[in-house]
């Protein structure tokens, strides 16, 4: 450890003076660390009493800057060079800088385009593909705020929000992560930005396919709107918890908490044929309503995880007693199969979800080439093949005299013959 993160760290145990002393418990925005650390190391997983501690009071750091109404440690990414240790936030109200940086970016993007269509040999018939948009912040795949740090008392960095587009291309690599967030990715297929990028996309793609919670701890919101209601939901006050054998014996007493991502980068389906046909005349959008692509669908919010396809001939889950010999104190474990490193523990009505990973998904079995043919079988031997013992001079002498004689009586019979057939 350098000597300036000693000293960062020493800053985490440095209370400000200005701060006030509270006498009576207030909700923070933080979750019970401690606790969680506890928990996690009766399933066997997490990073340790000290590291823990040292988390904790980094994400105090963060919600006090930040103003966080809510965060908790999502979990650590391994890199060749350095790690991420990242934090889950809900998204706060009018963000306008994150806005403004998205204005700015679209008005690029449109200067781009009116130089290409001033330069005369860039000129072409052929209009590109049109790009799914971007959800929006607080919705989908970009609904909560992650930051990271390499250690604990080292600034925190703001993800940006993420795109279809990446989530795509992040789908059609498998590549390490190098612990630099301005390192590019070189890949191929190209992936369009830089390892922030990579990072934000694999976040969402953990988090879609790993965060489960109790089924029956959260439950659907009725009284939003359509648009709203497939992403929202709320903590269910009559949950009184299930048994942790039962929780241990079926998948079906957990579910997905977060929203499924689409084969199209999003949460939910948009229809780009519709928008390109805003502008063109009535006959082109009677035409293109006969070619309209079908809807994407995926499975509903809060769906059950026996539902999970199998992936290589491996069950996606697997699920455990932290401890068989006291079963009557241990915690329900939940291990992620398509994506190691992702756990999830649960103990009445608590429960929470962490990864400690390398960022990358399970991708069957390596490479393995095929065994060469068997060796050729030997010529049968035999004594027409083998090899034999000269004979002696007077061996040889007898030999050819009865081989002589043999001869001389198959000439007499032959003609016996030959005179019994002329009679």
């Amino acid at each position: 450890m350098t000597t300036w993160s000693r000293y960062q760290q020493r800053l985490l145990f440095v209370r400000p003076d200005d701060a006030e002393q509270e006498e009576e418990l207030v909700e923070t925005a933080l979750p019970n660390v401690s606790e969680l650390a506890f928990f996690l190391e009766q399933a066997g997983v997490g990073l340790g009493k000290e590291e823990m501690h040292r988390i904790f009071l980094a994400l105090k750091q963060l919600v006090d800057s930040e103003e966080l109404q809510r965060c908790r440690l999502w979990g650590k990414i391994l890199g060749t060079t350095s790690s991420y240790i990242v934090a889950e936030a809900e998204c706060k109200e009018g963000l306008e800088d994150e806005e403004e940086e998205e204005k700015e970016e679209e008005e690029q993007s449109d200067e781009g385009a009116v130089k290409k269509e001033e330069d005369p040999l860039l000129q072409t018939n052929l209009k590109p593909p049109p790009v799914v948009p971007k959800e929006a912040l607080g919705t989908g795949a970009n609904k909560f705020m992650f930051y990271v740090c390499s250690e604990p008392g080292l600034p925190w960095v703001k993800l940006p929000s993420v795109s279809p587009a990446q989530i795509t291309a992040a789908r059609q690599i498998h590549k390490f992560f190098t612990g630099r967030l301005d390192a590019p990715v070189v890949c191929n297929p190209p992936f369009p930005g830089k390892e922030v990028n990579y990072l934000r996309a694999q976040i969402s793609r953990i988090s879609a396919g790993t965060q489960a919670s109790p089924l029956g701890y959260y439950e659907m919101q009725e009284e939003e709107e359509e648009s709203d209601a497939e992403d929202s939901y709320e903590v269910n006050p009559d949950f009184e918890g299930i048994p942790v054998a039962e929780m241990t014996e079926s998948l079906t007493n957990w579910v997905h908490n977060i929203q499924h991502i689409l084969p199209q980068g999003r949460c939910t389906w948009v229809n780009l044929a519709a928008k390109a046909g805003d502008d063109s005349n009535e006959n082109e959008e009677e035409e293109e309503e006969e070619d309209e692509p079908e809807p994407e669908i995926g499975p509903p919010l809060l769906t059950p995880l026996s539902k999970d396809e199998q992936m290589f001939n491996i069950p996606p889950w697997n699920t455990r007693l932290s401890s068989r010999l006291t079963p009557q104190h241990a915690v329900a474990v939940l291990r992620s199969n398509l994506w190691p490193g992702a756990v999830a523990y649960a103990d009445g009505k608590k429960f929470d979800n962490i990864y400690v990973g390398w960022g990358v998904k399970y991708m069957g079995e390596g490479y393995s080439p095929a065994l060469p043919p068997l060796p050729q079988g030997e010529f049968p031997t035999g004594p027409e093949i083998s090899e034999a013992v000269d004979p002696a001079v007077e061996e040889e002498e007898s030999q050819e005299e009865h081989e002589g004689s043999q001869e001389e009586r198959e000439e007499s019979d032959e003609e016996e013959k030959e005179d019994d057939d002329d009679e």
